[in-house]
């Protein structure tokens, strides 16, 4: 099933999201079901994805932690049994690494590795795990597109953000390698920074920060659905049909 920018309630596409029961993740959650997805999200606590499932009906909740290897393959399959395929993943889940931040000659190891495992190891691991079904997806020109969140700390050095900066950048890198080498797949792997929001992530980092400043997360959700369906391959045969 084709479909174009102008499918503005997105009806029938699968997306799946991780980190979907707090700020951007739970903006996305909640646009899509608005817009009549179909809708998996991953997160770690049982509570709260219970509660988010209960608060939007048909939305798929899945529990996982992205940055456990052997956690991997089980959500794939929840994802694939509960949708029936996929279309679209954003990779959202991220880790400060060290809280509160701290400078990297003060970053403990572990601080590193588990930035790393949530920013770049989850989304290239369970990537991996769900690109056959994207493939069938692109195949099918319903979609076959990730995004991955990154971050202005990915291409900006800011000083105590060291292991966040460090993962996002790997992570912005490896989604344009990636891009390049599935393009003739008709898979599109992209990586976008929503900008600052007020999310409880962003109040974990800067506690002390004026949230009047801040983006809100349903702004940057509807961002990230523009671009996810400026991706799509329908996107670019509509513009086609009307040029």
């Amino acid at each position: 099933m084709k479909r174009s920018t102008n499918d503005t309630g997105l009806e029938g596409l699968r997306i799946a999201v991780t980190g979907g029961t707090s700020g951007l993740g739970l903006a996305l959650v909640r646009e899509w079901h608005r817009r009549r997805a179909a809708v998996a999200f991953i997160a770690r606590g049982r509570e709260n994805v219970e509660r988010v499932a209960a608060e939007l009906s048909g939305v798929a909740g899945i529990v996982g932690d992205v940055s456990v290897k052997e956690a991997i393959h089980p959500i794939a399959l929840q994802v694939l049994g509960r949708l029936g395929g996929l279309d679209v993943l954003v990779n959202n889940a991220s880790s400060l690494g060290p809280v509160p931040l701290r400078a990297l000659a003060d970053t403990d190891c572990e601080d590193l590795e588990a930035a790393l495992a949530t920013n770049l190891l989850g989304p290239f691991r369970l990537t991996k795990a769900l690109l056959g079904a994207l493939r069938a997806s692109a195949v099918e020109a319903r979609g076959g597109v990730v995004m991955n969140i990154s971050s202005d700390a990915a291409v900006t050095p800011y000083p105590g953000w060291g292991a966040y900066g460090a993962s996002k950048a790997a992570l912005a890198h490896l989604s344009a390698i990636w891009n390049l080498e599935l393009e003739g797949e008709g898979i599109r792997v992209l990586a976008r920074d929503p900008g600052d929001m007020d999310t409880p992530l962003h109040a974990l980092a800067v506690p002390g920060a004026d949230r009047s400043t801040l983006l809100r997360p349903e702004a940057s959700a509807r961002e990230i659905t523009r671009a996810i369906l400026e991706a799509m391959p329908a996107s670019a045969a509509a513009r086609e049909e009307a040029a």
